[in-house]
């Protein structure tokens, strides 16, 4: 039967209902129970044992299945925490409930009451003594032997999807539930949870394409935020010494599955600590997680056997690109080599690219697919890192790494650059990348300038990528199946 039938039929049902005094939307139904808790309390009961309780269930959800007999019916009932079966029956919930229920559909949201026993195939049923319309639905479910498989569909339509692929709504349960031990560990460690802007008079923070807004009553440009970065390490120079902050960031670039314009990080910043300490702290906290939610340290990712076993391998990105590519030594000191190579590997990049971005080219477009099991890489070259501490030994390169699991970055972190002349120095740079057509460089702070001429104490600082988190620890192939409501593109009208 074609959909504008089946909500042709439905409307007349509507208008039946109307005509018989029932309300299609009430308010004000009160329940006691969820599916999941009678389950868990009574689902090892005989019939003996469920005659003998004598409460009483009152539950409300979906119908999600109807198998009429005639005189009665089994329905599947959904809620927030699952399913359950139940079975209507004219001589007990009465004349007047049951004709109601043959006017219902799948997708209709009803309150149902009644005791509890066993049908002969051993399931645990409510027998219905009482039965109210809660919600009419207009639109027929997806087909109910194939559910909702079409990927666009279910990411333009999630609250479908959540109604009929139930392990969805378990994603998002342990997203949920990922976020709240992050906090639990970070609280753990004395880190104080903060809000910082989310419209920023300069995008800062990152190396980024911003979305750009206009507020009337100030009459200025702001930025939705790229990074909380530049406003957390004020708060470090105002003698916060630990905050962190579970931010939502815009970025006006591509869309993958990897990649949504808004998304969710964790971003910290740890005062009198290194960005070596970041990364026992990183390894920690991956752990943490992990024995909390799988109960040990390996799982699978797309096919991947990962082992969150520390210590993690760490590797300087010069190191991983000649273990990877096979690389002479050479290329990578020099520019005018480095050029030659990476256009020889089909890399986009300019002519008059500086070595760092050269070797970044080259780190991202053979290197980093190859990271399955969990690696930090280290020492990134000062050309891509603006806000990073200069290493010591070698002032070219930074104290800087970022953590790879199954191919893709889950962490970023740094020792931060708290020299307020190095600091205008970089940003100088950036402006000359800016004059050059590069709208991510960074723009010119001089706030930020003036907070780090008051003093910053020395300080490491470190953003996660909860999303991709969340993708790792609920074996999601895209950053859309982990996201409620995914940015989409608009679809023709």
């Amino acid at each position: 039967m074609e959909e504008s039938e089946l909500i042709r039929k439905r409307r007349e049902k509507i208008d039946s209902l109307k005509a018989d005094g029932i309300e299609l939307y009430p308010n004000g139904v009160r329940v006691t129970d969820t599916t999941a808790d009678i389950i868990s309390r009574y689902a090892h009961m005989d019939n003996e044992a469920l005659a003998q309780i004598g409460s009483r269930f009152t539950l409300a959800g979906r119908l999600m299945a109807i198998r009429d007999f005639g005189k009665g019916a089994f329905i599947n009932l959904q809620d927030r925490k699952g399913r359950i079966q139940a079975l209507i029956r004219k001589n007990n919930a009465g004349e007047k409930a049951f004709s109601l229920f043959k006017k219902l559909d799948m997708g209709d949201i009803v309150f149902i009451a009644g005791k509890l026993f066993k049908t002969k195939t051993n399931e645990l049923t409510i027998d219905v003594d009482e039965l109210k319309l809660l919600s009419k639905a207009i639109h027929p479910l997806p087909e109910k032997w194939h559910g909702l498989t079409d990927i666009e569909t279910r990411y333009r339509q999630r609250y479908l999807d959540l109604i009929v692929n139930p392990n969805v709504q378990q994603v998002f349960h342990l997203r949920s539930r990922i976020i709240k031990l992050i906090r639990q560990f970070m609280e753990d460690r004395d880190f104080l949870e903060v809000e910082t802007p989310m419209m920023q008079p300069k995008a800062g923070g990152a190396v980024a394409r911003p979305f750009k807004t206009h507020h009337n009553t100030l009459g200025i440009d702001l930025y939705l935020r790229i990074a909380p970065e530049l406003y957390l390490k004020r708060l470090i120079t105002g003698g916060m010494e630990r905050v962190y902050e579970i931010n939502r960031n815009f970025r006006n670039e591509g869309i993958s599955t990897f990649h949504n314009p808004e998304f969710t990080m964790l971003e910290f910043y740890y005062a009198y600590a290194t960005y070596e300490d970041l990364m026992d702290m990183t390894e920690d906290m991956f752990t943490f997680l992990a024995r909390e939610i799988f109960g040990g340290l390996k799982f699978i990712y797309q096919g991947n056997d990962i082992d969150l076993t520390p210590p993690w391998p760490r590797i300087s990105v010069k190191e991983a690109i000649l273990h990877y590519c096979g690389l002479e030594p050479d290329v990578l000191d020099n520019r005018e080599k480095a050029l030659i190579q990476a256009k020889n590997m089909k890399l986009d990049v300019k002519d008059d690219d500086p070595l760092g971005k050269l070797i970044m080219a080259i780190f991202e477009g053979f290197v980093e697919n190859k990271l399955i099991q969990p690696h930090f890489v280290t020492q990134y070259p000062v050309e891509v890192s603006p806000l990073s501490r200069r290493n010591m030994a070698d002032p070219s390169l930074t104290d800087r790494f970022e953590l790879y699991i199954c191919g893709r970055e889950i962490a970023n972190a740094f020792s931060e650059l708290n020299d307020p002349a190095d600091q205008r120095e970089r940003f100088v740079m950036q402006l000359k990348e800016r004059e050059t057509g590069d709208e991510e460089a960074h723009e010119m702070d001089e706030d930020y300038i003036t907070a780090l001429e008051y003093g910053m104490p020395p300080t490491a600082g470190e953003g996660i990528g909860i999303d991709r988190l969340v993708m790792l620890f609920t074996d999601s192939p895209s950053i859309r199946d982990v996201i409620l409501f995914p940015q989409m593109r608009r679809k023709d009208t």
